[in-house]
């Protein structure tokens, strides 16, 4: 029996699975905040062979209304009918990577699972892992499947949360930021219409996820570390969010590989929270 891999997948494993392997998808998920052109651009430069692209703007998000975030998430089914033109099927494995850690993957990870889509994982260490393996690239292009997939939307394995809910819940679970701690503290704020955070929130940027190298902390040092931040509440009982609903989920994806599976995302995250709404209360410090 073929083994799914369903948080994280090294070089190695992957080279195994075959990277242009019928029985794999494989999505390139590069970008930049800064130059939303750069990650396509790289793409068609050099990417994994038989790989595909997704843009977080125009693939991965819905359209913005100035008070749903900066990275709303697209119609379910709308999306799941996007992965199935690029040959998505039940059960088929995907892998996912980007050149940032992570950071852009593991939102598509999240996605794929919010479909109801377990076998999915994100290439550890992403690009730069698999050219250190000595993993090949190409610059031609991927076509299209000649026949689509048969991949519709199931019951979602990962949940999600809005404002309206999480503020009915707020300081009865434990809420993770993924921001940088200037932007959590509300020192400065590049991007979103308001400095500081949600109050009660914790801190933890997701690069404390990673290793020197790039690649994910061991799944039981992630584990020591998210369950001191936890304390009391179980993973049930948090909820991620980061500036868009993007790198929170990098931390859902490290404690889910830590075995702390059950938390929730709220996609809209500061950028929602923060935008023209007074009845929401907002933190510093």
């Amino acid at each position: 029996m073929t083994r799914h891999f369903q948080t994280l997948i090294t070089a190695a494993e992957l080279t195994h699975l075959g990277a242009a392997s019928a029985d794999l998808l494989l999505i390139d998920t590069r970008f930049d905040l800064a130059d939303t052109a750069a990650g396509e651009l790289d793409y068609a430069q050099a990417h994994l062979p038989g790989s595909h692209y997704l843009h977080l703007d125009r693939d991965l998000s819905a359209a913005k209304t100035g008070r749903n975030g900066r990275h709303p998430l697209p119609d379910r089914a709308a999306f799941a009918q996007r992965l199935a033109a690029l040959g998505l099927r039940t059960g088929l494995q995907v892998v996912v990577y980007d050149a940032q850690a992570g950071m852009y993957a593991a939102r598509l990870w999240w996605m794929l699972r919010w479909l109801g889509h377990a076998p999915a994982a994100v290439l550890d260490g992403g690009l730069q892992a698999w050219l250190a393996a000595g993993g090949a690239t190409t610059a031609a292009a991927t076509p299209r499947p000649a026949q689509p997939g048969t991949f519709i939307a199931a019951g979602p394995l990962n949940l999600s949360l809005d404002a309206a809910g999480l503020q009915r819940q707020l300081g009865q679970l434990r809420l993770i930021d993924a921001r940088a701690p200037e932007r959590f503290r509300g020192d400065v704020e590049p991007l979103d219409a308001q400095a500081g955070h949600i109050p009660g929130a914790s801190n933890r940027l997701f690069k404390g996820n990673l290793q020197a190298d790039g690649c994910f902390k061991p799944a039981q040092q992630l584990r020591d570390e998210f369950n001191a931040l936890l304390a009391p509440y179980t993973p049930a009982q948090v909820v991620h969010q980061c500036g868009s609903g993007v790198t929170a989920c990098h931390n859902l994806l490290a404690m889910e590989h830590a075995g702390l599976g059950g938390s929730q995302l709220y996609p809209g995250s500061w950028s929602e929270w923060s935008s023209a709404n007074p009845a929401r209360p907002l933190a510093k410090g």
